[in-house]
Parts: structure tokens; sequence; C-alpha cells
């Protein structure tokens, strides 16, 4: 059993910076992937990063690309999403979650937070 708490959202104005974190709790959260997801009001749940549980390998969905970096510190239990040059299109409520395999896929993964709302505003 993983729970994760997330902290950082906030209101920024378009161009600003964020960073968002995560933290687990339990003895095994470096075996897991970790992956950040987004919704929107009145949009599905979008995948936006993940990073393999050795932290060597990242993927991201291509509208942050260049923008956001998935980061984590297993000896803190902690990941982290760092988002740059912040778009009013990317207010959400940012959740994390925790997976075995790692992927874009949200029912991959087992365990997830409640989530932190980021608003940008124009």
């Amino acid at each position: 059993q993983v729970q994760l708490v997330e902290s950082g959202g906030g209101l920024v104005q378009a161009g600003g910076s964020l960073r968002l974190a995560c933290v687990a709790s339990g003895r095994s959260f470096s075996t897991y992937a970790m992956g950040w997801f987004r919704q929107a009001p009145g949009k599905e749940r979008e995948f936006v990063a993940a990073i393999s549980s050795s932290g060597l390998n990242t993927i991201y969905v291509d509208s942050v690309k260049g923008r956001f970096t998935i980061s984590r510190d297993n000896a803190k239990n902690t990941v982290y999403l760092q988002m740059s040059s912040l778009k009013p299109e990317d207010t959400a409520v940012y959740s994390c979650a925790a997976s075995y395999g790692g992927s874009r896929l949200p029912n991959e993964y087992a365990y997830w937070g409640q989530g932190t709302q980021v608003t940008v505003s124009s």
C-alpha cells in the first residue's frame, strides 16, 4: 500500500514556474515508476510525465516537452514536477500516481494522490 500526497500547486501568471512535489508513504517507493497526470474541468484525465523507478528514464506528453521536468529523490520518497513557461492551458488538477510498470495509461497506475490545483492566468 502506498499513500501519495501532492503539494506545490497554486496560482501563477503565464510564463511563470511552479514545482510540484508528491511524497509517498511506505518503504517500497523506489520500486515504483511514478507518473503525473492532470485533469482540467470538463476534460478527461491526461498523462503529463512519468519516471522509472531508478529515475534514469522519463517520458512526457508532447505539449510539455521542454517546459516540464519530472525527477525523483528515492531517499526522500518524493517525485517532483518542475513546470516552467506555464500557459493558461496548463490549468488543471495535477495528480501523482505509482505504478510497477510506468506508462502513459492511467489504468496501469495502482495508487493515486488527491491532486493539487494549478491555475495559470493569462
